[in-house]
Order: C-alpha cells, then sequence, then structure tokens
C-alpha cells in the first residue's frame, strides 16, 4: 500500500489508509470510478427515456432526473475525487481515506438510488438522502482548508457551497412545482467557475514545468492582475446569467467575459504543448469556457436556444475538463507516467466531439434526434474508454515511481 499510516485529527481518521482495498486508499480512485460508472449509466438510461419512453425520474420526471443526475450525480463525484486528492496537497494535511472514504462513497451512492426511487421511498427523504453528499463533501473540505490556514482556497469552498445550495434549490423547485432553470444555472455557473479557479492555477503551471524540461523559456504569463479582472468578469457574467439569461446586459457581459478568457488562455501558450496530448487537453477543455460565453451572448440575444447554451457549459467547459483531470491524475497518483495513450486520446476526441454536437442538435432541428443521439453514444464512448484503461490503474497499487509535475 501507499502512502503514511492513518492518523487523528479532531476526531476524523486520516492518512493513506494500509489496511483494506487499495481502492479505499484515496479519493480519486472510488469517485473516479464511480463517476464514470454512472456517467454510462445514467446516459444510457436517459437515451432509453427519450428513444423508448423508459421510465426513469420517477417523481422528477426523466428530463429534471437527467439534468440532476449529471449536474449533482456525475458531476460531484468527479469534484470528490479531485478535491479529496488536491486539497491535502494544498494543506499539507493527510488525505481522508479507508472507512471514512467508504462511508462517503455509500453516502453518494445511497443519493443515487434514492433519486432513481423517487417513486418508491418519496420525494422528501430522497432529496434528502441526495442533498448529505455535496453537505458532507463541503463539511471535510472546510474542515481542512480552515485547519491548513490555506485562505486563498476558501474561494473553491464557496463554489462547493454554491453547489449545494443550487442542489438543494434544484430540490424545493421540483417539490414545489417551479421550474428548476435557476438552480440548474447556477450549479452550471458554480462548476465553471471551479474550471476557471482551479484551471487558472494548474495549466500554466503544468505547462510551465512540461517546457521547463525541454529547456524552454517561452513560459506561460504568471498570474497577475490580468487574472483577477478575468475571474470577476467571469463571476458577474454568471451572476447575470444566472437570474437573467436573456438580458441584453448578460450579452455584453457575456462577451467581453469571451475576450478576457481568450486572452487569458492565449497567455498560458497551450499550441506549445501539442507533443503531449495529456497537457494539450487542459488547454482545449479550456477552450470552452470562451466559447460558452460566446453562446450566451448568442443565447441573451435569441440566436440560440438556453438548452444549447447549457450543453456548451456542461459538456465543453465542465465535463471535458473533468474527464482531462480524470485522466491526468489519476496516471500521476498512480505511479505511470503522464503522457496520454492512443486510447486516452480516443477518450478526449470522444468527449470533445459530444460537447460540440450535443449543443448543435437544437441548431438544426431536422437531425436533432440523431445528433442528440449520437451525442450521448460518444459520451457513453469516452467514459467507456476511461474505464477500459483506468480502471485497473484505480483498483491496483501504485507503482514505484512517480513522474510529477
Amino acid at each position: 500500500m501507499d502512502g503514511t499510516p492513518a492518523q487523528k485529527r479532531g476526531g476524523i481518521p486520516r492518512g493513506i489508509s494500509n489496511t483494506g482495498p487499495i481502492v479505499f486508499s484515496y479519493g480519486f480512485r472510488p469517485f473516479f470510478l464511480g463517476a464514470a460508472s454512472w456517467a454510462i449509466l445514467a446516459m444510457g438510461l436517459w437515451m432509453a427515456a427519450i428513444t423508448s419512453g423508459f421510465p426513469v425520474g420517477g417523481t422528477y420526471g426523466a428530463i429534471e432526473w437527467h439534468a440532476h443526475e449529471m449536474l449533482f450525480g456525475f458531476a460531484p463525484a468527479v469534484l470528490a475525487g479531485f478535491l479529496l486528492t488536491a486539497v491535502p496537497n494544498w494543506t499539507g494535511r493527510l488525505p481522508v481515506s479507508g472507512v471514512p472514504l467508504l462511508a462517503l462513497l455509500s453516502i453518494w451512492v445511497a443519493g443515487r438510488v434514492a433519486m432513481f426511487l423517487t417513486g418508491t421511498i418519496g420525494v422528501l427523504p430522497a432529496a434528502a438522502i441526495d442533498a448529505s453528499f455535496l453537505l458532507s463533501l463541503l463539511f471535510i473540505c472546510a474542515r481542512e482548508v480552515v485547519a491548513g490556514r490555506k485562505w486563498k482556497d476558501l474561494k473553491v469552498i464557496a463554489g462547493l457551497a454554491a453547489l449545494s445550495t443550487a442542489n438543494i434549490f434544484f430540490h424545493c423547485s421540483v417539490i414545489s412545482g417551479d421550474t428548476t432553470g435557476t438552480a440548474t444555472r447556477l450549479a452550471v455557473s458554480a462548476y465553471t467557475m471551479l474550471v476557471i479557479i482551479v484551471g487558472g492555477r494548474i495549466l500554466p503551471s503544468f505547462t510551465r514545468n512540461w517546457l521547463n524540461r525541454f529547456g524552454r523559456t517561452d513560459f506561460p504569463v504568471p498570474y497577475d492582475g490580468f487574472d483577477v479582472t478575468a475571474i470577476f468578469g467571469a463571476f458577474g457574467t454568471f451572476a447575470l446569467w444566472t437570474f437573467w439569461p436573456e438580458s441584453k446586459l448578460t450579452g455584453i457581459a457575456a462577451l467581453a467575459a469571451a475576450t478576457l478568457h481568450s486572452v487569458r488562455l492565449m497567455r498560458w501558450r497551450g499550441w506549445t504543448t501539442h507533443p503531449e496530448k495529456l497537457l494539450l487537453v487542459l488547454h482545449a477543455a479550456y477552450l470552452f469556457v470562451p466559447l460558452s460565453f460566446i453562446g450566451m451572448a448568442a443565447g441573451a440575444t435569441g440566436l440560440i436556444d438556453q438548452i444549447s447554451v447549457l450543453h456548451l457549459l456542461t459538456i465543453g467547459s465542465i465535463a471535458c475538463m473533468m474527464l482531462a483531470v480524470m485522466t491526468r491524475v489519476s496516471r500521476g497518483h498512480t505511479g505511470r507516467l503522464l503522457t496520454s495513450s492512443a486510447r486516452t486520446n480516443a477518450t478526449y476526441l470522444a468527449i470533445i466531439a459530444a460537447a460540440i454536437i450535443r449543443p448543435l442538435a437544437n441548431v438544426f432541428p431536422a437531425t436533432y434526434q440523431v445528433m442528440v443521439s449520437v451525442a450521448g453514444v460518444l459520451w457513453i464512448v469516452a467514459f467507456g474508454l476511461f474505464l477500459l484503461e483506468y480502471a485497473p490503474m484505480l483498483t491496483h497499487a501504485k507503482r514505484g515511481a512517480r513522474s510529477t509535475d
């Protein structure tokens, strides 16, 4: 087993467990496996619902269930895997593993079962069970950041708090018979802000380190006032879009944000990393951020509908970045070289293609059903390929040597 002995701090066992299954030795292992598996199963159920009328979602209905399980089922599992691995590195504290990690995973699984059985167990119990996962993850991460006195990382905790709020808001909207649009946009905004914040931390750092290996000095521009302006510009734009998605002011702000984040991405010099697709894909995923802002501006003026905007954000800005991070973290933390295989590259191509095709389906109504089906298949292929290659890594002991950034 890898790591140090488990310890206790503040009553919560921590450390990389040296007993029990290896899959519970670190947060990324079970949660990346769970996220990819649920991405495939939930998408398969959704496609069955829209093509053959297969009953799914219970009291929530198929559309609301699909939206919920992508935003508050699949995505939080990826986020948990990342944060439970990254936060210990940020704070210098030991990670949650072993039995506590199994307990947290069980809460997530219980939420998926509860949301599938809303018609049987009732909406209120299902909502309570589901909401407990993000609240638990928020408590764990907030406690670690505060205990480690890493105050700059509180903005990540704020993103988690927004997601927890959005999830509860989503449930309340369904229970009260209201639309879930605002709750959905709040969640999408929170995820994309996390992409913007964390991406701004890892992309230039990884790129600089990779270039440095080859003796190059054409490094990304260091974090400065421009990045702060871009982040606050995005925050303001998402605030407008969450509550007034079709406002002219939202469209103007979105165009400004698209410009800022296009420049920000250029400053990171992602094209220099083209020989290494494991790194290049992070820049490609971030490219969907300014593209999504452009889509948001188009949605505000009625050129495209809000469903297209949502899918540009959810599959492009969020899922592409998540899959890129999942592959990198899985390789790096299991002792593999930080280089992508042909199968990993195919994974990237599949998710990027889905991110392009699905938003366009609403633009071309004559081929809507075909494009939605193709995008769904590509999504399943992307996460299926991930499981095929990375499940053995995630369920076996770490190799002796690890390439680090």
